[in-house]
């Protein structure tokens, strides 16, 4: 092979290479111009109500910062947000620091994970469980 051919495929696959980028590039914009949350949003008393209406889909983490289950959970919660940002929000919602919205839910163990769907807790998880446990939980309203 001559080395122009060789220096024309090798442009031509980097050119590939740059086209996909640019594609990948355009979709998580795109993501993030719909407002696509890669990452749990912070949660009180203050936006709760707001952020459940505001999102069609949410999990919602009700945690404590001394909670050793709470911290055992916590790489999996951020994990599913980013798995699933396309298809449902992951807030966080510390009990010791919003004591009114974790009674008004009746927040008794932690960590406990709440589904709330159009606004309406549709699915409660209590414990750390595993990821594939949340997971399933999760499909039928996904």
């Amino acid at each position: 092979m001559s080395e122009e051919n060789e220096t024309k495929e090798e442009d031509a696959e980097l050119e590939e290479i740059r086209a996909k980028k640019m594609r990948e590039m355009m979709r998580n914009m795109k993501k993030e111009e719909e407002g696509s949350v890669c990452s749990p949003i912070t949660l009180g008393n203050a936006n709760f109500k707001e952020a459940i209406q505001k999102h069609p889909l949410m999990l919602i983490d009700c945690w404590a910062a001394w909670c050793g289950p709470c911290t055992m959970i916590a790489p999996v919660i951020d994990e599913l947000a980013r798995e699933y940002s396309d298809r449902l929000v992951v807030g966080k919602l510390n009990v010791d620091e919003n004591s009114e919205t974790a009674t008004r839910f009746g927040i008794m163990s932690i960590p406990t994970l709440l589904v709330m769907k159009n606004g309406k807790e549709v699915e409660r998880i209590i414990g750390a469980v595993p990821k594939p446990f949340i997971e399933d939980k999760l499909k039928k309203y996904l």
